[in-house]
């Protein structure tokens, strides 16, 4: 069985949030189970591109409207992520440093769909099944059903993974000339409260469609930003797969990101190290617990109560405990952050930015882990944090409360709390610092967390099982 995914995103070549970090690893994974697993994405100006060989495996042009683009599809040569990485090259619209985020998004990724499927045509065979993530190759199984151009692929199966359905890509029916040619009596498959809407008309039309996590499939039934309807009418086809983590890349013993690596028999000891290394660089008293947030500084993640529950926390619980934050996004909630740093003193520090490296040194050095999260549709920091021996305090939602069970129910080894509010975050904190001051119980969930199996392998079986269904 062959598989070829879609995406806008793949780790480590370029990544923005969760879907990169599950592009990157769940091929690896398919190929280990036996199937054929290739990736194609965007050709950005990254750092990745320069440092790694490619070799030139198609050549074609495409008609965006009125305008012509040149494109290149680049294979890279080594393997290094474990699978086939096609990169899509289109001088003008691809080529920018950056993944989201400019005018031409709309343009951008609608030229990515369209040279995805001309190379596609072109092959000599077709792989089994196309699997697209997320609205930014959401008109693939669109454009693979009715349109002209691409007739002798409507066998090939399509699947739509949901990674977050806050986001749809839609535009105005203004710009329809910018897709290829289709029988205009299907223009109702694009169509999703007047405008063209790439998620929805992937729902419409992909074979199967999944999302990230259980939960939050069955939250989409009922909270979908307006896709609520059309996911109960296409029920039958929907359901939802638990994202894993790649376990060789996040674990402690081998990371060699962090200041001190550590294993089951020495959690304490190495996270302690870890979370002295990191005191220092930040100028917190190691001596403390200390709680960290690792992610986009947005609404969406509940960023914006964090410096309401830094001031509450530091209040109700005076030289008690640090908080240490990585992140950036909104600049309200950034400048928020900064402030915070005048009234919290030595209790609290903030980097604003993406860094890799200090994600991990954060995952090995924290006591808990803060999501707040509005909308968390799996939530791969909390599998990370589980993996390091850090305790995820979080709110129960989406993939959260698939993998997170409260330490004060049956087997339980985290925290977590009902409502995105400075009240229920701060409560939940004042549980975790209990729990700190309870050393056996706190040392025995640490090592309980870390044996948890979150590894890809059952999750690529899941994808494998559901591709299996669609012959």
């Amino acid at each position: 069985m062959e598989i070829l995914h879609v995406s806008a995103e793949c780790y480590p070549v370029a990544k923005v949030g969760g879907l990169g970090d599950v592009v990157g690893a769940l091929p690896k994974y398919q190929q280990s189970a036996g199937t054929i697993a290739k990736v194609v994405m965007p050709a950005y100006n990254t750092a990745f591109r320069e440092k790694h060989s490619y070799e030139i495996v198609h050549q074609g042009g495409l008609w965006l409207g009125h305008d012509w683009y040149h494109f290149n599809v680049w294979k890279e040569s080594t393997n290094a992520l474990g699978f086939d990485l096609y990169q899509v090259d289109i001088p003008g619209l691809l080529d920018t440093p950056g993944v989201y985020g400019y005018m031409n998004d709309t343009e951008r990724f609608l030229g990515f769909q369209v040279a995805v499927l001309d190379w596609l045509n072109e092959w000599q065979h077709q792989p089994d099944v196309v699997h697209c993530h997320d609205h930014h190759t959401g008109l693939i199984p669109f454009l693979l059903r009715f349109g002209y151009k691409y007739s002798r692929l409507k066998h090939i199966a399509t699947v739509m993974t949901i990674h977050n359905a806050q986001y749809q890509g839609q535009f105005g029916w203004d710009k329809l000339y910018l897709i290829p040619s289709f029988d205009l009596w299907k223009s109702g498959m694009l169509d999703w409260q007047g405008a063209i809407n790439p998620l929805a008309s992937a729902i419409k039309c992909a074979w199967k469609v999944n999302t990230v996590s259980p939960n939050y499939m069955e939250e989409l039934f009922y909270s979908a930003n307006g896709l609520e309807g059309l996911l109960n009418a296409e029920r039958s086809k929907a359901t939802g797969i638990l994202n894993g983590i790649d376990d060789k890349v996040w674990d402690p013993a081998t990371d060699e990101m962090i200041a001190t690596r550590y294993g089951l028999a020495d959690v304490t000891k190495g996270k302690k190290a870890n979370k002295q290394h990191l005191c220092k660089t930040f100028e917190l008293d190691p001596s403390l617990p200390l709680f960290v947030f690792i992610g986009r500084l947005v609404g969406e993640k509940g960023a914006d109560l964090l410096p309401e529950i830094i001031g509450r926390s530091l209040y109700e619980h005076p030289g008690e405990l640090n908080f240490l934050i990585l992140g950036s996004g909104d600049a309200h909630t950034e400048w928020m952050l900064q402030q915070a740093r005048q009234y919290a003193g030595t209790h609290f520090n903030v980097f604003i930015g993406y860094n890799e490296a200090l994600s991990h040194q954060l995952y090995a050095g924290a006591d808990f882990l803060l999501m707040p999260s509005r909308v968390e549709p799996c939530g791969l920091n909390q599998l990370y944090a589980m993996r390091y021996g850090t305790v995820p305090v979080v709110r129960t939602t989406g993939g959260l409360k698939d993998t997170v069970v409260d330490f004060g129910d049956p087997g339980g080894f985290g925290i977590r709390f009902f409502h995105a509010s400075t009240g229920d975050v701060c409560h939940a904190i004042g549980r975790a610092l209990e729990l700190y001051r309870s050393k056996v119980k706190f040392s025995n969930i640490k090592k309980t967390i870390m044996q948890l199996d979150h590894s890809w392998d059952k999750a690529a079986q899941s994808y494998i099982d559901l591709y299996t269904s669609l012959k």
